[in-house]
């Protein structure tokens, strides 16, 4: 059981921003999706969550094209979860998670006590049930970092789309989260997320996809893909990738660091 990119392709107009792009995650994995700004990172997602219409290729799902999907089942199957989100109305983190259920409801139903009671779980999972009743725009970014994550969850969705979660976070909320994510695929999760941290993706990834130029410049286990080369390629800037714990962690040094 997996989710597949196979020779995904976008343009805007005449500007083409992906390029056969191609990758598999297998349930219970984590893929961080690196690469530089305006690279195509959000929009290979966008592709991918049925919101924008490839030019070619396409996404399955356990051997099933997306596109052959509703809204409502590719529901059951991916959810997102955005780098930020600022609601008009500030509604109450209980309110936040609870909209996750929807796409399990009639378009004029209201929430039960099933949906209530998957809500509550929810929050109390991921540490945060004393924030039930808290306003969504009074709490921390990690905080409503955790409220996405928790409102994904009822959602029941196993596939966990996540853009750049960690990017405006402090260490500590940046530690938190990352490391909730990570307990997520010892449940069967898979969570495909887009980072700009390779440090942070070799430390928790089982794969890593590198993008450049719209195109897939790496693909594979951290260890196998993290290097000088890279990064430099990448970024445009030479560093040193250095080993540390006996390669359970690399870091990346501006090469010319005390010069």
């Amino acid at each position: 059981m997996s989710i597949k990119v196979e020779n995904l392709s976008f343009s805007y107009g005449e500007k083409e921003v992906l390029k056969d792009v191609s990758f598999q995650a297998e349930y219970g994995q984590f893929l961080s999706v690196l690469g530089p700004n305006g690279v195509g990172k959000s929009t290979l997602f966008r592709c991918m969550l049925g919101l924008l219409k490839p030019t070619a290729g396409g996404t399955y799902i356990d051997g099933k094209s997306t596109a052959d999907m509703t809204a409502s089942q590719l529901s059951h199957h991916m959810a997102y979860i955005p780098q930020s989100h600022n609601p008009v109305f500030n509604y109450s983190v209980f309110d936040m998670v609870l909209m996750g259920t929807t796409g399990k409801m009639g378009n004029f139903s209201a929430p039960g006590k099933e949906q209530i009671r998957a809500a509550e779980k929810a929050l109390a999972r991921l540490g945060i049930s004393h924030l039930r009743d808290r306003g969504y725009a009074n709490i921390s970014g990690g905080e409503r970092q955790l409220a996405l994550i928790a409102r994904a969850l009822v959602q029941d969705a196993k596939i966990l789309i996540m853009d750049e979660p960690s990017s405006a976070l402090d260490y500590g909320n940046r530690m938190r989260v990352m490391q909730t994510v990570k307990s997520l695929t010892k449940e069967g999760y898979t969570v495909i997320q887009s980072t700009h941290d390779p440090d942070q993706a070799f430390l928790y990834s089982d794969r890593v996809l590198a993008i450049h130029g719209g195109r897939v410049l790496a693909y594979g286990e951290p260890k196998e893909t993290i290097c000088d080369q890279l990064i430099s390629t990448l970024y445009g800037v030479e560093v040193e990738v250095c080993s540390l714990y006996e390669d359970r962690m690399r870091v990346c040094v501006p090469a010319n660091i005390g010069q």
